[in-house]
């Protein structure tokens, strides 16, 4: 039987008491409204108050069970540990955050494990005049990131999450859902200082968590607060000496009638001659792990050529994502960045018929327009924005985010897009569109329908994501967008919020209704997220959600607690009118002269039925 009808229903049991070694359970959300998702950081001490990225799974064999991952820098060490003005991240610490929900996504917690940790050994001297600080951090201290990390393995959790629940293999290789559920959790992975553990500079690790078939809503929480329970993870890609492994995502067939059922699947863009200083050629890989994530066999499945003159180059792929049907057959989509900036990218689509051993050459689906609306100075190089000077990235707005209805094969793929107009920054607006069509007529451009969603009057989208329920009659949309025109001052308010739209969805023809809008998060003002330098606002690179048939969950970014600076406002407009190279000696002391709340980006989430 399909996961789809084996495993419906909504479980809505929520847990009051406390689990050893798991942060207190919040009171529960309203079903339908949002809760914070990362409430194992300090919301007072910058950056450890810093979460984005973030990332979220349903586990099928127990629908009360959720995941999420973020970029989390609750581990970090405080600004004021050393020099004032300087907010590093601390090498050998972590920041691949996870968090659960055993309510179906109504409330979460995020477990307390041990680690490299700079949370409690590094928070510094407050007084600015001490600048000798250092930070040394606690081998054993407490981490709110991956376990299995730091120097017994030689590895440090570099976040870009992506997780999913697949079922968990028997001694003879078998998959079953009754064997248990397994968590896989994929992220970048770079060296513990001192240690070459893999060649090149960053590589892409997995690690694993699993959950007996048995396991319910009271016996849940012990066994993710089990740090031993977590396996080591494993790095799945191949290393050059120059290469730099970026931006995953990972999938496991979950479906029993499939051939492949139980494969694994993890994507990314292979950033090769990073020693060279271009990070070209960018060719897209796939690995597959075919014994539950034990080992991985890697594929390249687009050429290595970047060519910023050609437009069927372009500057390279990245955004994947990775879904499989019925029959197993696994579709991997990617954004093929656009020639020039701004430019028109493309939609593109690989395929393997065959569980991942062989893939077709990719398929340009339709044209994705990007939102580069200005580009800023982030004390390195340079950045897209598109909500103002010394904005946010946006640099995988118009990557796709795609689902797949398992019971009736249709795919639908969701993305921002530029493409109203790229000549006028202080007037552009964007576009949230949809495009679906039938996974056996997937690889045909022609049979791909596409339409503009439309959004909020004063909503200018930056990320979306989708989700389809695995009967194919519901879809959510969520998506993150700026409130306010193109700011080109730092000292005018800008708006940021996060908003889930549903759509009822004829099964038959995969056709959506109208999609309305069924919550609109708190609103806050981006200028008050920051980059570790402080030089731009941060959102991250996406956002994400997930459905059963009877109910959706989806995960933003949300600044409603994050305040701002007039400090960094007025300082971020001047490394911006100076360029580069930058000049921190004057960067402000943050702990000092900022709101404690200073860079308080988090991760919420929605929870809801259809």
């Amino acid at each position: 039987m399909k996961r789809s009808r084996r495993f419906a229903g909504l479980f809505g049991l929520l847990l009051v008491a406390s689990i050893a070694g798991l942060q207190a359970i919040p009171a529960s959300a309203t079903h339908g409204g949002d809760a914070e998702v990362t409430v194992g950081s300090d919301d007072g001490v910058f950056s450890q108050n810093k979460q984005n990225e973030p990332a979220v799974a349903i586990d099928p064999n127990h629908p009360f069970l959720v995941a999420a991952g973020a970029n989390d820098n609750i581990d970090l060490e405080a600004c004021e540990a050393g020099a004032p003005n300087d907010c590093p991240f601390t090498p050998g610490v972590g920041v691949s955050g996870v968090q659960f929900s055993f309510d179906s996504g109504e409330s979460w917690i995020q477990p307390e494990y041990t680690g490299f940790s700079a949370r409690e050994a590094c928070l510094g001297d407050p007084d600015p005049s001490v600048t000798d600080d250092v930070c040394e951090p606690d081998p054993n201290g407490p981490i709110g990131t991956l376990p299995g990390y730091g120097a017994d393995n030689g590895l440090v959790s570099n976040g870009d999450p992506a997780v999913v629940f697949g079922p968990v293999p028997a001694e003879d290789g078998t998959f079953s859902w009754d064997n248990g559920s397994r968590l896989y959790y994929a992220n970048l992975a770079s060296h513990f200082p001192g240690t070459a553990t893999f060649k090149g500079f960053v590589a892409l690790g997995v690690s694993r968590l699993d959950l007996p078939a048995s396991v319910n809503e009271e016996t849940a929480p012990g066994v993710v607060a089990e740090q031993d329970n977590w396996m080591a993870p494993v790095v799945a890609s191949k290393q050059s000496s120059t290469t730099f492994s970026d931006k995953e995502q990972i999938w496991a067939d979950q479906d029993e009638d499939s051939p492949f059922f139980g494969n694994a699947y993890v994507c990314w863009a292979s950033f090769r001659s990073v020693s060279s200083g271009n990070a070209a050629p960018t060719p897209l890989i796939v690995a597959r792990s075919t014994d539950g994530g034990d080992t991985w066999a890697e594929k390249q499945v687009t050429d290595a050529t970047n060519n910023p003159f050609n437009p069927k180059k372009g500057f390279g792929r990245s955004g994947c994502t990775i879904r499989t049907d019925e029959d197993g057959v696994v579709y991997v989509f990617a954004n093929q960045f656009a020639v020039g900036t701004p430019g028109a990218g493309k939609h593109i689509l690989i395929r393997s018929f065959d569980g991942g051993a062989s893939w077709t050459r990719p398929v340009e689906l339709f044209t994705a327009f990007d939102t580069c609306f200005s580009v800023q100075f982030d004390g390195a190089g340079f950045r897209c924005v598109m909500d103002g000077l010394a904005g946010a990235r946006d640099d995988l707005s118009s990557s796709p985010s795609v689902d797949l209805a398992l019971d009736t094969g249709f795919l639908y793929d969701v993305w921002v897009d530029g493409r109203t107009g790229n000549d006028d920054p202080v007037d552009n607006t964007t576009q949230l569109r949809l495009a679906f069509a039938h996974a056996s007529d997937a690889g045909s451009p022609a049979a791909w329908t596409q339409t503009v969603v439309s959004v909020g009057a004063d909503d200018r989208p930056v990320y979306a994501a989708i989700a389809v329920s695995p009967d194919g009659a519901d879809a959510y949309i969520v998506y993150n967008a700026f409130t306010t025109e193109f700011q080109e001052v730092t000292t005018s308010p800008r708006g940021l919020v996060g908003v889930v739209l549903h759509a009822d969805v004829n099964p038959d023809t995969g056709v959506p209704g109208t999609f309305t809008e069924i919550h609109r998060g708190v609103e806050g003002d981006p200028r008050g997220s920051s980059s570790n330098n402080i030089v731009l606002e941060f959102l991250g690179d996406y956002v994400y959600a997930d459905a059963t048939d009877d109910f959706g969950v989806a995960v933003w970014n949300d600044v409603r607690d994050a305040a701002t600076c007039e400090a960094v406002d007025e300082w971020r407009a001047e490394v911006q009118e100076e360029g580069p190279p930058l000049d921190a000696t004057d960067r402000p002391a943050i702990q000092q002269e900022c709101d404690p709340t200073f860079g308080n980006s988090d991760i919420w989430a929605w929870s809801g039925p259809d």
